[in-house]
């Protein structure tokens, strides 16, 4: 399979830079708003056959004209939803005590699974609610999927399971809205990363998930 995982629009909180990870969210700006609609245009050689979203109103308004353009309904699913951030909720990122957001969910994708977001999830219940998905994905026989999801839940689990990225490449990359992460393979043989907002893959080599800067990676 095919898998597009593509990061939202921008929204208000991306712009005060907050960690805004509950249900249902903002909406997006209006540069959100036309952000999405270049999505049609820019995703106009995959032969997208099932996009899926969030349960989170910014990602279902970025798929809306993708969906419209192709004649097809969203499958809106809980488990791509962001990463919460529990106590840290609302937080700006661009603080010490937001910064805490992302060095844990990369510590997640090194493979420190039990470790929990402050007042929520593990790294092991997050990355299983967005494998289930994937799964059910890749069990739907579709062969190119689109996943309108969020930057950070994107970031980590590409790191946590693509054969190709290790943590301080996705840590090193942020995922600008709207920028799309394209992966091949399937749950049972792994996946393997064809193309990060554009650029071709490559690896930074080994390293640890600390103090990487949570700046332009906002929920």
């Amino acid at each position: 399979m095919r898998l597009l995982l593509i990061r939202h629009g921008q929204t208000p909180s991306n712009l005060d830079h907050l960690l805004d990870t509950a249900v249902p969210g903002p909406g997006l700006t209006d540069l959100g708003e036309r952000q999405a609609a270049t999505l049609p245009e820019a995703l106009a050689d995959e032969d997208i056959e099932a996009i899926y979203v969030s349960t989170l109103t910014r990602t279902q308004r970025t798929a809306a004209p993708l969906a419209a353009a192709r004649g097809l309904d969203v499958i809106v699913r809980d488990g791509i939803r962001e990463l919460s951030a529990g106590d840290l909720e609302m937080l700006p990122g661009d603080t010490e005590q937001g910064a805490l957001y992302m060095k844990t969910a990369f510590a997640w994708a090194a493979g420190d699974t039990e470790l929990r977001m402050p007042g929520g999830e593990s790294g092991a219940e997050a990355l299983a609610r967005y494998d289930a998905v994937v799964a059910e994905a890749a069990d739907s026989g579709a062969r190119v999927v689109a996943m309108v999801s969020h930057g950070a839940a994107i970031r980590v689990w590409t790191a946590a399971r693509a054969v190709n990225v290790d943590v301080p490449f996705a840590a090193a990359h942020p995922l600008e809205n709207t920028g799309v992460v394209i992966l091949e393979g399937s749950p049972a043989d792994g996946w393997k990363a064809l193309a990060w907002a554009g650029a071709v893959v490559t690896p930074a080599g080994e390293g640890g998930p600390a103090g990487w800067p949570v700046v332009g990676d906002a929920p």
